[in-house]
Order: structure tokens, then sequence, then C-alpha cells
């Protein structure tokens, strides 16, 4: 898979469409597809590498995005709104991944040392916090403002200051995540 399909599914997040003026509009208007946007061409070592290098540096700094290109992310990222997102450069991410304002993906310094693991169809909602050597099963929701620092199974929703799991046996988090 090139990295423009990937840029393309990336934008289906955002607009339903894969047209190149959406891709335009989108790059020159939406601080956050156009960090991601950055964000894939770093991936691809070319002349033009440190331009982008360059480019996601200073988006990083203008919008209070920290996501260094060695993070990877599969397809259909898509930053809901903006500002103050951390994410560990060696964190694994999925498919289909929604990050609110807020939100940080790092390493703990306790017994869990390490980074998350994070599956496909998950979306963190405002202020929710991912650390620790743990993994995070695929169709599951963060609520806001959630700290989590344990394993999360499949089709669950994590809610609360103490962090409890709800399992979705009925509903989906494909209403909360668009898919590609």
């Amino acid at each position: 898979m090139s990295k423009n399909s990937i840029i393309y599914d990336d934008l289906f997040r955002y607009c339903g469409k894969r047209s190149f003026p959406s891709l335009l509009r989108y790059v020159l208007f939406t601080p956050g597809f156009r960090y991601i946007y950055l964000f894939r061409k770093c991936k691809k070592k070319n002349f033009l590498f440190p331009l982008y290098r360059f480019l996601l540096l200073k988006c990083s700094h203008k919008y209070g995005i920290q996501i260094p290109y060695q993070t990877e992310i599969g397809k259909g990222f898509r930053i809901v709104h903006f500002g103050m997102v951390v994410i560990n450069p060696c964190t694994k991410i999925g498919s289909n991944f929604n990050i609110s304002n807020g939100c940080t993906i790092g390493n703990s310094g306790d017994k869990k040392n390490g980074v998350p693991i994070i599956g496909n169809y998950v979306s963190m909602q405002a202020n929710s916090v991912i650390v620790g050597d743990v993994k995070i099963g695929n169709n599951v929701l963060i609520a806001p403002n959630t700290f989590v620092n344990f394993d999360v199974p499949d089709d669950s929703i994590v809610i609360g200051t103490k962090a409890s799991i709800i399992h979705k046996n009925q509903a989906s988090n494909k209403q909360f995540v668009y898919t590609v």
C-alpha cells in the first residue's frame, strides 16, 4: 500500500471523499489533517524528507501536536480536535484511530514500564491518557478524562475517574469511528 493511498484513507475519515480538491482543502485549512499529511510524508525517506520534517516540526510547535514521524499508525488516522496531543514514538496504533485534544499516549515509569499497543477502531476522547506497557483491544472507546494503565479487551468502553470497563456486547464503536 502506497503512502498516498494511506493519506487518502486519512482524508476519507475527515470528509468522506478521496479527491484531490478535498485533499488540497484539508491540507490548507484543517490543522489536524495538515499534521497527518506531513506525518505521512515524513515516512518516505527521499530528497524531500528534510523539507517535510521541517514543516512537521513547525506544525507541531504551532498546533501543540507531538506525534513523532517514527510512530507506527495505521490507515484512517484522525485528529478530531487539534491541540496538546502527545504520542510516544514507540507506540503502535492500528487503523481507524481517533484522538481528541488533550490526549496523551506514553511511557510509564512504574512497574508497567513500556508503551501502549492500540488496536483498530479505537477512539480516545478529550483529555484521556493511556500509559505503560498495556494493550488496548479493537473497537474500544476511551471516554473523556479517563486514565488507562491496564489492558483493555476488545469491544469495550473505558469510563470514569476510576477507569472501569464496560463491555459492549450489542454496541459498536464504529458509530464513533468511521471506517475506511
